[in-house]
């Protein structure tokens, strides 16, 4: 049975915002500008105190077991899965376009249908929270299997007057295609602390796209807004390591052949941080099941 050690520290970066291109728009200026081309074809406040975990390999009542494999543990890796959830009531979802409403930007398009806020989404049955990020600031190795990303380009897109999807980890060695589906202008403005900024016109129905690449790793994650439409909204995550995930429909998330060791993870959701060093053991040759942690409205909106 292994443990971890959560412990909650309060802190909220703010971001600069740097403007590259187009018509509107820290820690260290940029230095390698994303490269803009055509793409070729697409594709409280109360937070948890504490939790436990277990391994898969040591099965107990009511507790998960792991599966063991040889090769990560010769080669000293392990995974990590777990779930964030919410406590207390679910609040009704948060409207930001009205379906019909005449006065929306673009309304024969935006207003076609209802527009919900995706700050908070929680699963109704599991209470999981989605769009969490969980990630490794640094990893002091990684494994040979995720040295290089599978996928030399993600997919960011444009439908309905929002943004799909509303969180995204990029990679070092990956490119960005930004497509729109919608008949009407948008536009994408990125705003990283450690890379270059872009903010740039996507013309109707664009599927061709437009690629950015040559990122930098972030710290955190940062904005992306259209200006046309301010309530769309997404976070990237820009890092180069494989080491993150974003929790799913239930909260869940699963980080697969991390070094084996103590490591400090950090949560963030929504433009601040739940946890800036959350602990996980991360045993050899095993999955470690973290106990669910409980997030209180108040934490995820203070």
């Amino acid at each position: 049975m292994q443990l971890f050690r959560l412990r909650i520290l309060r802190w909220l970066a703010g971001p600069g915002i740097v403007v590259a291109i187009g018509c509107s728009g820290d820690e260290a200026p940029p230095r390698a500008a994303p490269v803009k081309t055509p793409a070729a074809t697409a594709q409280d406040t109360q937070p948890p105190r504490t939790s436990g975990s277990t391994t898969d390999n040591e099965t107990t009542a009511g507790g998960a077991g792991t599966d063991s494999s040889a090769e990560e543990s010769a080669a000293g890796y392990g995974s990590v899965t777990g779930q964030f959830k919410l406590s207390g009531g679910i609040p009704d979802p948060e409207v930001i376009v009205v379906e019909g409403d005449p006065a929306a930007k673009d309304s024969e398009v935006c207003a076609a249908r209802t527009i919900y806020s995706e700050k908070l989404i929680v699963d109704p049955d599991t209470k999981g929270i989605r769009h969490i990020f969980v990630y490794l600031r640094k990893s002091s190795g990684i494994h040979p299997d995720l040295a290089s990303s599978d996928k030399s380009t993600v997919i960011f897109d444009q439908k309905g007057c929002r943004f799909e999807p509303h969180t995204l980890l990029v990679r070092t060695d990956q490119s960005v295609v930004i497509k729109s589906g919608d008949p009407i202008n948008h536009n994408t403005h990125t705003n990283p602390v450690f890379g270059q900024s872009a903010n740039f016109l996507m013309l109707p129905s664009d599927r061709k796209g437009v690629e950015l690449r040559g990122f930098r790793a972030e710290r955190q994650p940062f904005k992306v807004n259209c200006d046309v439409h301010p309530w769309m909204l997404a976070w990237w995550l820009v890092l180069d390591h494989p080491y993150a995930a974003i929790t799913d429909e239930q909260g869940r998330f699963k980080i697969d052949k991390l070094p084996a060791g103590d490591h400090e993870f950090r949560v963030w959701h929504e433009g601040r941080y739940i946890d800036r060093e959350f602990r996980i053991l991360v045993t050899a040759g095993a999955t470690t099941t973290l106990d669910p942690v409980e997030l209180s409205l108040t934490a995820l909106r203070r």
